[in-house]
Formats: structure tokens, C-alpha cells, sequence
């Protein structure tokens, strides 16, 4: 379903990850449908686009994700120069991977499953790289709801192994390998069929389906036991998702920015649960109203997979270029009673996939330890990893994924991987 168009669009002007844009508008200013609005700054930081044509209204702010982001109200006016437009397409086998890469970066391609890095910093950092590099495009669907990246490599599968191709060309990557579930097969023999005539080797790969598979570590173990099995040389790996490579497709050949995504909606609360097309900005709440809205208030309300979602505080909160699922759940849906204290069970330890130690990172995390003292927490295998946040005290955070498998076996209900990580953590407790 698409949803339909906001009349009042937020468009953030901080990615995920990276440093603020700084606005190229004003209040008052008229601004056509993909135009520039915000310009990245430095590393880390990408150009905003306008995704609807008008008239930007004001700026607003709100605190999320540990920060203050603010953003740009724009008011839908005038005529789209995009939508319900016929495409036009721009050849691009000729370019250089420079130019392939200065147009990424002009139109604000970002990593849109889950960090919101931008793809020319990406770019820069693997074509620099004295080692060969793989790209992995990761169609590993482990996760319910990653039903829209689903979705979206089904419908788009050109799109997708074309964007694969112009990331090879761009960062003059060696080989591709396209990760799929085992259930996935059609799925994978469709991208590779999409593929033929590559002067880039592929190949399909499949993995398992268990949740984290996903998870870099996981991905990364099946790859390199496939690489010894088929006797290739992957050298490092960019692993990239459908999503993303969907984008570089779009901004490559159709000279489109990320104007919209498609986006998983759902939980108990949600009346008619579904996979919508959604015009980044738009705000959250308009997206549970084109659901139905909801059956009871709902206890908690989040972006991303129960999992790893991260918590809601405002439903004028926008959509953005990593929402790849909104959820709300009832009280009585979730998981019931408050957080005890630490039993020193141990069965954090067991599932942790990358064989951290949950129940100690969370409790030196408690005692607000520094980054030196932090550092000395290893994993089970006897890996260290550094506090990157130093005086905060959030230890070995570098190792931790974010699965959330350690919350969900902790009889106490300790919000670990949320400590770990120096989140809030979801709000009202685990689904």
C-alpha cells in the first residue's frame, strides 16, 4: 500500500550517525520535491533533501536517541517534479567510479538499514584499501520484521543488482555475493539471473535463517566457511542491503534522492497491520492512522524490530531514511514485571552471538566505570574491546550488536543490550 502524501513533512537534519547538515533554506523559502534543503558536513554527514514540493514553515526540535535533533516543517504545496512523473533514465556505464561516487554523495545515499552512514564515505574508505573487497548484498530476512526490505527486493529486483553493480564499479570492489536465506532460494536465482553479463564475478550464497543471522558476525562466519568451501578470496567485506542499493540505483540512473521507503507497520495495537511505501517526513502518527490507528493505547511505541527498536516519544516524530518498521504494542501483549535484581544465571552468556558477557558489561556499566577500566571486560573468547565512549562508562560497546537476544532470556528483565549500548532502551519493557 502507499500511503498517502503528508501535508506536513519533517525532514530531520542529522543523520542517524552522523554530524548535523547545515540548512541551505529558510523559514518562508519555496522548495521543489528532491531539491537540496541541508548540505552534509564533513565525515559521517550526508545532503537532505526536500521530499515534497512547498513551503517550509518553521523548524521544530525534540530530544531521541540521546540527543536533541531538530529539523524542517515543510507544508505541501505546488506540483511534484517526481511523482506520477515519467522516469527519466541517464546512462551511466560510462562514468568513472568518481563520478559515480560524487553522485551518490550529492544525493544523500545513506545506509538505510540500520546506521544511516553515507555510501560515499563507504565508498571512500574500501576504494582506498590495498586488500580486494566483496560486496555482500545481505537479502538475509531473519527478522519478521524486515518484511519491507521483503517487499522491496521482490518488486525491485533489477533495481537492487543494478544498485550492487554501480557500488562495484564506484568502489572498485572484486567480487559480489548475494546472502540470502535458504527459503530465499527463488529469491537469489531472480538476482542472479539480474546479473548476467556482469564483467564482475557473483554468486549466490545461502545462510541460515535463525535470528541474528543477520548480525555482522554471524553473516560474516557463513561467508568465510563459503569462500573456503568454493575456494575464492573475499578479501574485506562491505555488506550492504536491498534497501540501500535500491537508493544507489535511483540516485545513479533515475538522478532521484530517497524520497520515500517501504516500511513494516505493525504490533498489537495497530488495527490493519501492513507493509506501506512512505514518504520520508512524514509523521509517525499519520502512518498508524493510515493503518487504522490503533485498538487501545498502546504501551509502547518504537521504530525498528521489537528487538532493536528504539522508542517513540512523540508520534509527530518523522519517518526517516532507516524506519524500516514502526510497531506498537499493548500492555497486555508484552512481557509482565519490573526488573529485578541480576540472579547470575548465565543465560545471557549462552546466547550472546558474539560471545560477550552481558550480565558484567551491564553491571560495570552500573558502577559508571571509565573507558581504561572498561577496556579490560573481554568476551568469552578473550577478545577486548575498548569503550568508545570514555567517561560515560558504556563498556565494550563495540562488541555489542544490539540484537537484544540477552534481554529476552534474562529472567530478571534487565534491559542489558539497551545498558550496554548507552540506549534508554525501549520504553515499558519487552514485547
Amino acid at each position: 500500500m502507499v500511503a498517502c502524501l503528508p501535508g506536513l513533512s519533517i525532514i530531520p537534519l542529522a543523520q542517524y550517525s552522523g554530524a548535523r547538515a547545515y540548512p541551505v533554506v529558510s523559514v518562508g523559502d519555496t522548495v521543489r520535491e528532491g531539491m537540496i534543503v541541508a548540505r552534509g558536513q564533513g565525515r559521517g554527514s550526508a545532503n537532505i533533501h526536500a521530499t515534497v514540493p512547498g513551503r517550509v514553515v518553521r523548524t521544530v526540535s525534540w530530544k531521541g536517541y540521546g540527543s536533541v535533533n531538530d529539523a524542517l516543517v515543510i507544508r505541501l504545496e505546488g506540483s511534484f517534479e517526481k511523482l506520477g512523473k515519467k522516469e527519466e533514465i541517464f546512462p551511466w556505464e560510462g562514468l568513472t567510479c568518481f563520478e559515480l561516487q560524487r553522485i551518490i554523495s550529492e544525493y544523500g545515499i545513506v545506509e538505510m538499514e540500520g546506521s544511516g552512514y553515507p555510501v560515499s564515505d563507504m565508498i571512500s574508505s574500501i576504494r582506498n584499501s590495498p586488500e580486494p573487497c566483496t560486496l555482500v548484498v545481505s537479502c538475509v530476512f531473519d527478522d519478521p520484521w524486515l518484511a519491507a526490505d521483503r517487499l522491496l527486493c521482490q518488486e525491485r529486483i533489477g533495481a537492487v543488482a543494478e544498485g550492487a553493480l554501480v557500488m562495484s564499479r564506484a568502489g572498485r570492489i572484486n567480487r559480489v555475493v548475494f546472502a540470502l536465506s535458504r527459503g530465499e532460494r527463488d529469491l537469489g536465482e531472480a538476482l542472479m539471473a539480474a546479473s548476467g553479463g556482469w564483467d564482475i564475478p557473483a554468486s549466490l550464497m545461502l545462510a541460515g535463517s535463525h535470528y541474528p543471522q543477520r548480525n555482522r558476525r554471524e553473516l560474516e562466519l557463513v561467508l568465510r566457511r563459503y569462500a573456503k568451501k568454493e575456494s575464492i578470496e573475499l578479501g574485506s567485506l562491505l555488506v550492504l542491503g536491498p534497501a540501500t542499493l535500491a537508493a544507489v540505483h535511483d540516485a545513479v540512473k533515475l538522478k532521484k534522492p530517497i524520497l520515500d521507503r517501504y516500511v513494516a507497520v505493525g504490533g498489537s495495537a495497530v488495527k490493519m497491520p501492513q507493509v506501506m511505501k512512505v514518504r520520508v517526513g512524514t509523521r509517525i502518527g499519520e502512518v498508524f492512522a493510515e493503518c487504522g490507528g490503533f485498538v487501545n493505547k498502546p504501551k509502547r511505541i518504537a521504530t525498528g524490530s521489537p528487538l532493536q527498536g528504539r522508542p517513540v516519544a512523540d508520534l509527530d516524530e518523522p519517518v526517516t531514511r532507516i524506519s524500516y518498521a514502526v510497531f506498537a504494542m499493548l500492555e497486555n501483549r508484552m512481557a509482565r514485571g519490573r526488573a529485578q535484581k541480576c540472579i547470575s544465571c548465565g543465560e545471557c552468556r549462552a546466547v550472546c552471538p558474539v560471545g560477550l558477557d552481558p550480565e558484567e558489561l551491564y553491571k560495570q556499566t552500573l558502577r559508571g566505570l571509565s573507558g581504561a577500566a572498561s577496556s579490560r571486560v573481554s568476551a568469552r573468547a578473550g577478545t577486548v574491546y575498548a569503550s568508545p565512549a570514555g567517561d560515560r562508562g558504556v563498556p565494550a560497546s563495540g562488541g555489542c550488536h544490539g540484537c537484544g537476544c540477552c534481554d529476552v532470556v534474562c529472567p530478571s528483565r534487565l534491559p542489558l543490550s539497551a545498558c550496554i549500548l548507552g540506549d534508554s532502551g525501549p520504553a515499558g519493557g519487552r514485547a
